[in-house]
């Protein structure tokens, strides 16, 4: 007997349902992510569930038994301030004890629901380990042109850690009551389930307070990712909001806040014995002190908020300049044009080349790298055809920057064009026998 067609459409549509052991969409792990949160041997995994569930990871060395050990964490229930007040679960768990530089397999979820299983290498803890990174900022879920080969490149290991300086999603984590930063999370979760995916903030992730990258990230330190610093190989890694000086609605207090948390860092990364082992001061921030872009950025000002500060605030507000000069800053990264720049060193707006012939070999300066041209829906910047003194390579193409601190004396940089099919454009080394403030003399 022939079945009712509405009845067939119904039966139909019941049908994902009628499939035993699969789990409800709203219990099932997605958005899954790694992030080193500080403690040597340490891992935390963060994914997302719409509904409340238990909170494990099963995990296992590579090629031992599968699953053999458990860690428990928590959830907490982030409610988005759109319209629709969409409720979601972010968990938490923190692998402790972890061997160093060893491979596991693990997945994450609860009875209720799986993730797909993943694999990471614990960081290893050695201060003579070179750690290999992948840099960049604006990727979105809107023409993300080099996802692709970020993915490939991650899963063949070429990466210990992928820094995302600011502006995940591109456009913005909240929009479409946040079903953009799931689109984003989910997106990611090809690189980030796999190595630490260490992020800043950026402009586009202001709305109601940060609260989506606020909620949906976990950075070492109690700041709510904000702003962060740890450690790895020879490199002391701070990661900083610029944001503070642009959105004082939300507390100009955040901005004195986040200053001195930053010269307590930078004095303790300073101490003899920490310069000693740790040598390479790195800073990452979202939008540039300098940049040659068109675009009335406040980068292209001379008297920029990020790097001298704010005069209308009350008391007047320090820019990072001075402060990261003084402290000895090596490199500072950062992303939000949509470019690719690489400087010479400079500071006060001035060249401090090492020498005309080998301008990073001893540096007077930092060295400052802007890229943010990872692929996003607004495309790539035009830049100022009369650049200053200290542009030293300009990119328009999308891409992306690799990162090796190689040792105490030597780190290596290069820009890959996704354009050019994942040619190199661009590379230098920066070489210091001295690190510190005494290193520019």
């Amino acid at each position: 007997k022939m079945v009712p067609l509405h009845t067939a459409c119904l039966l139909l549509s019941l049908a994902p349902l009628l499939v035993l052991g699969v789990p409800p969409i709203w219990t099932q792990p997605e958005q899954v992510h790694l992030s080193y949160p500080g403690a040597p041997g340490s891992m935390a995994v963060t994914w997302t569930t719409f509904n409340e569930t238990e909170s494990k990871v099963e995990y296992g060395l590579l090629g031992g038994r599968l699953f053999e050990m458990i860690a428990k964490g928590g959830a907490t229930l982030f409610v988005d301030s759109g319209k629709e007040k969409r409720k979601m679960y972010i968990h938490r768990v923190t692998l402790t004890d972890l061997k160093p530089a060893a491979t596991y397999v693990y997945h994450c979820g609860s009875d209720e629901g799986w993730s797909e299983v993943f694999s990471f290498t614990a960081l290893n803890d050695s201060t003579s380990f070179s750690p290999r990174f992948a840099l960049y900022g604006d990727m979105g879920n809107e023409n993300p042109q080099s996802l692709a080969r970020l993915q490939k490149e991650t899963q063949l290991g070429m990466y210990d850690a992928i820094l995302h300086i600011g502006k995940p999603a591109c456009h913005s984590l909240f929009q479409d009551n946040a079903r953009i930063g799931d689109e984003f999370m989910r997106q990611i979760q090809s690189i980030a389930a796999y190595v630490p995916y260490m992020t800043c903030p950026g402009n586009h992730e202001s709305t109601y307070n940060f609260s989506n990258y606020r909620n949906r990230f976990t950075m070492p330190g109690q700041t709510e990712s904000l702003w962060y610093s740890w450690n790895l190989g020879s490199a002391h890694i701070i990661s900083l909001s610029t944001e503070v000086y642009f959105y004082l609605d939300f507390g100009q207090e955040l901005i004195f806040k986040q200053y001195e948390w930053l010269m307590k860092d930078l004095e303790e990364a300073n101490k003899p014995e920490n310069r000693a082992v740790r040598p390479w001061i790195l800073t990452m921030g979202h939008r540039p002190m300098y940049c040659s872009d068109d675009d009335q950025d406040d980068c292209t000002q001379f008297d920029s908020y990020v790097r001298l500060g704010r005069s209308d605030t009350e008391p007047p507000a320090p820019g990072l300049e001075d402060l990261f000069y003084r402290y000895g800053v090596d490199v500072e990264l950062w992303a939000h044009e949509h470019t690719y720049e690489r400087l010479w060193p400079v500071y006060g707006d001035k060249v401090y080349n090492g020498s005309k012939e080998q301008p990073y070999v001893n540096p007077k300066a930092p060295v400052h790298i802007i890229t943010g041209s990872a692929g996003c829906r607004e495309k790539t910047d035009r830049f100022n055809p009369n650049p200053k003194e200290w542009s030293a390579f300009r990119s328009m193409d999308y891409g992306y920057t690799r990162m090796q601190v190689v040792n105490a004396t030597h780190l290596y940089l290069e820009q890959v064009s996704d354009d050019q099919y994942g040619k190199v454009i661009d590379s230098i080394w920066v070489e210091k026998e001295k690190h510190g403030f005494s290193a520019w003399f």
